[in-house]
C-alpha cells in the first residue's frame, strides 16, 4: 500500500507543488482524482516520474488505470518499439520517437518498481530488453537509410551486418535504470558496398552508420536523451576506429588483448543477432580470448592486481557512501563472480554466463562455492540493485551515492521496506560488510608472521607497547642496535606519541597503529640499524599524515613488503618521503615494486607503456568530468614519477634514461590534456571551419629541458603554442568566434588544466615567456607570425633557446613548418665575435640574477663550470657553425649535440667526451640533490676538479681572446 506522505511536511509540500503543476497541465484535471493517492506516493519517490506525468498527463491512465495493459514482457519490447517507429520518415522524427518510447516505458517500469509491484530481477530484465530494442531498432533504421544511399556491404555469406556488442550490465541483461551503455561495433570483412548511388568502402559505410547510431542515442535534444553511449572499451580505446572488421578484431585480442579486456568480455553480448554464419565467426574470435582452457598464473596475478585497484580506489576516492564502488558494493559481487569465471570458465562451460545471477547459481551447482554463500551473495546483490534503482529513479540520474536530502532518504527507506532511513542503513551496512568479507577472501596472498623465537620482534613490540623510559628502552634494544641510535629512536617515538594524542584516530586506528609500530621498528633495525633513527624520522612523517585514514595504516600492516619498500625509499630519499607524506595514494604504488626490476630504457617503448596505462586510468572517467580527470592526471604523474625516482635511487635506471622517462611522461600527459582541452573548447564554440578531418591546426613546442629530453623531478615546462588558422577563419559552433580567439582560449584551457592546484598538487608548472614578445605576446601565435618574429625581432638568447626547441605534439604539417623555420634560423650566418659577446653577456646576467650561494656549498646549475655553462657552450657552437654544418642543428639534447659538433670537426673528441661526462655527472648529482630534498651540493675535490675542466673550455672558447673554435680544432 502507498505510504501516507502527509506525515512529513517537506514531502507533503513537494508533492503538493508537483500536483498543482500536473493539474495545470492536464486537459481534464478532474480525472486525476482517482489516482491521487498513488500519484502522491510516486511523486514523493521520483522527480522523474512526476515530470514525465506532468509533460504527458495522458500516460497516467495508460500506466496506472486498472484496465491498463500489463507491463510488457521483455520479449515484447522489440515489437513495441518497432511499431512506434513505423511511420518515421526522417532523422528528427526518429530521434523524437526513440526518446518518447524510452520515457514512456521507463516511466512504466519506475512506477512498478517504486510501488513494489514487481521484483528487481524483473525490472533489470525489462530495462535491458527496452535498451536492446531501442538500440537495435535505431540501428535497423539507419542501416536501411545508408543502404538506399550507398548500397549493401556484401560478404561471403551475403549481406553484412554491423554487430553491436553490449558490454557490462547491458551485456548481462542487468542494466541500471539510469545508466550509460558500453558498446563495441564489429563487421565481418573489408570490401565495398554495391547497388547504391555511390559506393563506399565497408569501413566508411559502417563508421558512418556507427556515428549516426551513437548520435541518435547519445544526443541531448529538447526531448532528452536515450542513453549515454560509451565506446572506450573498443580495441585501442578512444584512439581506435569506431568499427572494426573481424580479422583486425582477432589480431587485436590475440596480440594486444589485456586482462581487463578479458574481464570486460565476459559480459559481451550481441544486441542485434542476425546472419548466424557471420555471428558464429564473431563468437569463435571472442570465446577463446575470454575463456582459457587452462589456468594460467598470469590470470591470478591480474585478478590480484584488479582487486588491489578496487581497494585502492575505495581508499583514494573515499567511497563509503557509494553502494556500487564502495567496500562491499555491487562491483565487489561482480568481481567475485567474474573472477571464478575467468579462472574456471574455460573448463566449466556452465560458468560461461553473462548474467551475474546465473553465474552465482552456476558456481553453487558446479560446487565451486557453497550454496549458502552464493544464496547470501545473491540476496545482498539484489538488495543493492534495488537500492541503486531507487536512487536512480528519483531523478533519472546515474548515481550510486546514498542521499543527503532527508526527502530522498525517506523515499529510499520506504521503497526498500524500512520504517526509517537509519533502519535501512543498518541493514545495508551489514550486507555490504558480508560482501566485503567474501571479496577479501578472493585470490588471497599469504603473509609471513613472527614466531615466539623472533627475539628482535619481541623487543620491538615491548619497546613500543610498554611505555618504557629512555634507559629501559635502550636496554630492551641493546642487543640489536647502538645505544646512541636507541636514544634517538626513543626521542622520535616519544615525540610521535605526544603528537598522536591530539588526534582522534578511534579505537580501530589505535589498534592498527599499535600493531604497525613494532613492525616498523623491526624493519628499521633489521634493514639499517645504524641509520634507524634518521629513517624513522622520515617514515613517521608519512605515518603522521595517514593516521586519520586507517585504510592506509591497514595497507602497511597487511603488506609487509610495502612497509619494507617504504623504509628503503625513505632511507634513500627525503624527497620521496615528503612526496608520499603529501600524497598518501603513492603508498599503493609500493604494492607492485616494478621499479626494483631493470627498467626499460627505450623512449618509444616507455611512451607506449605510459599511453596504454593512462588510457586505462581514464577509461572509466566521463569525458565531461573535468575535476575527476584533473585528479587522475595528477595521480598518474605522481605514481609514475615515484617509480622513476625509486628506480633512479636503486641504480636500475641510468641518469640519461631518468630524464628520458620524465620527458616522455610529460609528453604523454600533455597530449591527454590537450585532447581534453580541445573537446571542452570545441563543445562550447565548435571547430575552426578551415580544418580538414583529423586535424587541429595547432601545435605545442617544447623548449628547454622538455625540448632537450632533460626533464628533472621538479622541472617546469617551457612551452610555446602555434596555430595555422587563416585570418578569416571562424568556428562552426552555435557560439562562433574567430579562429585566432579559439586557439587562445584553447591555450588558456590547457594552461588551466596543467597549472591548477588540486588535492594532488599541480600537474606541471608552465612557463610561456619564450613565446614571441614574451609576456606581452599572444598566448598562441600564428606560425607565420612566429617565423617573422624569429627573423626580425628575436634576440640572440631567443635563438639560443631555439637550439633546444622541438615540436612535442600537433598536426604533422605544422610541426614540419616549425622545424623548417627552426633550422633556417639556426643556420643563419652570424658574426662570431658578436655572437660570443651576446652569449657571454647573457650568461653573466643569468649568473647575477639566479646564482644562489652558501658557504662551502655549490649551485650545480649556475656556478662557474656548471650545467648551464655547458649548455651555453653547446648553443654557441650550434649558432656559430650550423650555417656551414646544418647537421648539428638536428638534435635538441646536449649529449647528441656535442657528438655531432665533434663529428663536424668544431671541437676535439677529447673535449666532447669530457663535456659529456661532466654534464652527466653534474646532472646526476643534481637529480640526487632533488631526491634528497637539497638545493646545493657540498664542495669536494672531485667536484672542483670537474668544474675547473669545464671552466677551462669556457675560457678557451668564450674568453676575451678566444680563437674561433673551428680553427682551433684544426
Amino acid at each position: 500500500m502507498p505510504v501516507d506522505y502527509a506525515k512529513n511536511s517537506k514531502v507533503e509540500h513537494r508533492v503538493e507543488t508537483l500536483w498543482q503543476r500536473l493539474e495545470e497541465n492536464a486537459p481534464e484535471p478532474e480525472r486525476l482524482t482517482s489516482h491521487k493517492t498513488t500519484l502522491s506516493c510516486l511523486f514523493a519517490r521520483s522527480s522523474f516520474v512526476a515530470e514525465q506525468f506532468i509533460q504527458h498527463p495522458q500516460w497516467i491512465d495508460e500506466i496506472l488505470d486498472d484496465t491498463a495493459a500489463p507491463v510488457p514482457e521483455p520479449s515484447q519490447y522489440q515489437a513495441l518499439v518497432r511499431q512506434s517507429l513505423k511511420e518515421v520518415t526522417n532523422e528528427d522524427e526518429l530521434l523524437a520517437r526513440l526518446r518518447l518510447s524510452r520515457h514512456f516505458y521507463m516511466t512504466r517500469i519506475a512506477c512498478c518498481d517504486l510501488l513494489n509491484q514487481q521484483t528487481i530481477e524483473a525490472s533489470l530484465s525489462q530495462v535491458s530488453a527496452l535498451a536492446d530494442a531501442l538500440i537495435s531498432e535505431a540501428y535497423s533504421w539507419y542501416y536501411s537509410f545508408f543502404e538506399k544511399k550507398f548500397g549493401t556491404p556484401e560478404g561471403p555469406h551475403g549481406k553484412q551486418p554491423m554487430y553491436i556488442l553490449a558490454m557490462g550490465k547491458l551485456g548481462g541483461r542487468e542494466l541500471n535504470f539510469s545508466s550509460d551503455i558500453d558498446l563495441i561495433f564489429a563487421y565481418p570483412v573489408k570490401g565495398s558496398t554495391s547497388g547504391g548511388k555511390k559506393s563506399l568502402e565497408n569501413q566508411q559505410f559502417f563508421t558512418r552508420l556507427a556515428q549516426k547510431l551513437i548520435s541518435s542515442l547519445n544526443k541531448v535534444t529538447a526531448d532528452g536523451q536515450v542513453f549515454r553511449v560509451d565506446m572506450r572499451l573498443r580495441p585501442f580505446g578512444e584512439s581506435g576506429p569506431l568499427t572494426i572488421h573481424f580479422a583486425a578484431l582477432e589480431d587485436y585480442y590475440q596480440e594486444q588483448g589485456r586482462h581487463w579486456e578479458r574481464f570486460a568480455m565476459v559480459k559481451a553480448r550481441v544486441v542485434n543477432p542476425q546472419a548466424p554464419a557471420y555471428q558464429d565467426q564473431l563468437e569463435e574470435i571472442l570465446q577463446p580470448f575470454t575463456y582459457r582452457r587452462y589456468l594460467d598464473f598470469t590470470t591470478l596475478d591480474a585478478l590480484r592486481d584488479m582487486k588491489r585497484l578496487i581497494a585502492t580506489e575505495i581508499r583514494r576516492r573515499r567511497l563509503d557512501n557509494n553502494i556500487k564502488l564502495g567496500a562491499g558494493g555491487i562491483r565487489e559481487v561482480e568481481f567475485f563472480a567474474q573472477s571464478f569465471q575467468l579462472i574456471h570458465g574455460g573448463r566449466e562451460q556452465q560458468l560461461q554466463q553473462r548474467s551475474l545471477l546465473k553465474t552465482l547459481k552456476a558456481l553453487s551447482t558446479s560446487e565451486l562455492i557453497e550454496q549458502q554463500v552464493t544464496d547470501t551473495l545473491r540476496d545482498n546483490y539484489l538488495f543493492l540493485r534495488k537500492a541503486e534503482h531507487t536512487l536512480q529513479q528519483f531523478g533519472d540520474e546515474q548515481t550510486q551515492t546514498l542521499p543527503d536530502d532527508p526527502v530522498e532518504q525517506q523515499a529510499l527507506a520506504d521503497v526498500m521496506g524500512f520504517a526509517d532511513y537509519d533502519a535501512f542503513l543498518i541493514s545495508l551496512r551489514e550486507r555490504m560488510a558480508d560482501i566485503h568479507a567474501h571479496f577479501n577472501e578472493l585470490v588471497e596472498e599469504s603473509h609471513e608472521s613472527h614466531d615466539a623465537s623472533d627475539t628482535l620482534f619481541t623487543a620491538c613490540r615491548d619497546a613500543w607497547q610498554l611505555g618504557l623510559d629512555e634507559a629501559e628502552f635502550c636496554d630492551t634494544l641493546s642487543e640489536f642496535t647502538q645505544q646512541q641510535v636507541a636514544k634517538q629512536l626513543h626521542t622520535e617515538l616519544t615525540g610521535f606519541r605526544q603528537q598522536q594524542r591530539g588526534y582522534r584516530t578511534g579505537q580501530r586506528g589505535e589498534s592498527i597503529l599499535n600493531k604497525l609500530m613494532p613492525e616498523l621498528l623491526y624493519v628499521l633495525i633489521e634493514h639499517s640499524p645504524n641509520k634507524a633513527a634518521m629513517v624513522l624520522s622520515r617514515v613517521l612523517k608519512v605515518i603522521d599524515a595517514i593516521t586519520g585514514r586507517t585504510t592506509y595504516l591497514d595497507l602497511l600492516l597487511e603488506n609487509p613488503d610495502v612497509l619494507k619498500q617504504l623504509v628503503r625509499l625513505c632511507e634513500r630519499s627525503d624527497w620521496i618521503a615528503n612526496e608520499i607524506r603529501r600524497f598518501p595514494i603513492l603508498l599503493d604504488e609500493l604494492l607492485t615494486p616494478l621499479y626494483l626490476q631493470r627498467q626499460n630504457t627505450d623512449i618509444q617503448h616507455s611512451r607506449n607503456e605510459y599511453e596504454q596505462e593512462l588510457r586505462q586510468t581514464l577509461l572509466r572517467i566521463e569525458a565531461d568530468d573535468v575535476e575527476h580527470m584533473m585528479d587522475a592526471w595528477r595521480q598518474f604523474k605522481l605514481c609514475q614519477q615515484l617509480r622513476i625516482a625509486a628506480s633512479d635511487i636503486s641504480g636500475s635506471l641510468p641518469i640519461a634514461n631518468v630524464s628520458d622517462k620524465l620527458t616522455v611522461l610529460a609528453e604523454t600527459l600533455l597530449h591527454s590534456v590537450v585532447q581534453s582541452a580541445w573537446q571542452q573548447v570545441t563543445d562550447r564554440f565548435g571547430k575552426p571551419a578551415h580544418l580538414q578531418p583529423d586535424t587541429y591546426g595547432f601545435a605545442v613546442i617544447g623548449y628547454g629541458k622538455l625540448g632537450g629530453y632533460e626533464l628533472g623531478y621538479g622541472s617546469d615546462l617551457d612551452l610555446v603554442f602555434v596555430h595555422n588558422a587563416p585570418r578569416e577563419s571562424k568556428t562552426d559552433g552555435d557560439k562562433s568566434i574567430e579562429a585566432q580567439q579559439f586557439y587562445i582560449k584553447l591555450t588558456q584551457r590547457v594552461m588551466h588544466l596543467l597549472n591548477t592546484t588540486t588535492l594532488f598538487g599541480q600537474l606541471y608548472e608552465t612557463d610561456l615567456r619564450l613565446r614571441p614578445s614574451g609576456n606581452a605576446g599572444l598566448l598562441c601565435c600564428h606560425i607565420s607570425g612566429f617565423a617573422r618574429y624569429q627573423r626580425e625581432e628575436a634576440w640572440t638568447w631567443e635563438h639560443q633557446a631555439l637550439v633546444r626547441a622541438r615540436g612535442v605534439l600537433g598536426d604533422k604539417d605544422l610541426l614540419e613548418a616549425f622545424e623548417n623555420e627552426r633550422e633556417y634560423i639556426l643556420g643563419l650566418s652570424r658574426n662570431n665575435s658578436q655572437l660570443r659577446e651576446d652569449v657571454v653577456s647573457m650568461r653573466k646576467k643569468m649568473r647575477k640574477h639566479l646564482l644562489a650561494s652558501e658557504p662551502e656549498m655549490v649551485d650545480l646549475k649556475q656556478c662557474e663550470g656548471g650545467i648551464t655553462d655547458i649548455e651555453f657552450l653547446t648553443q654557441y657552437w650550434v649558432l656559430g657553425h650550423a650555417c656551414k654544418h646544418p647537421e648539428i642543428s638536428h638534435f635538441t639534447d646536449n649529449l647528441r649535440l656535442l657528438n655531432v659538433i665533434c663529428e663536424a670537426g668544431i671541437i676535439h673528441s677529447e673535449q666532447a667526451r669530457m663535456l659529456q661526462d661532466a654534464y652527466l655527472q653534474l646532472r646526476d648529482q643534481y637529480h640526487q640533490l632533488t631526491l634528497a630534498d637539497h638545493k646545493f651540493a657540498k664542495e669536494s675535490t672531485s667536484l672542483n676538479a670537474l668544474k675547473e675542466r669545464v671552466l677551462s673550455v669556457w675560457n678557451d672558447v668564450l674568453g676575451n681572446e678566444a680563437p674561433d673554435p673551428e680553427d682551433a680544432a684544426k
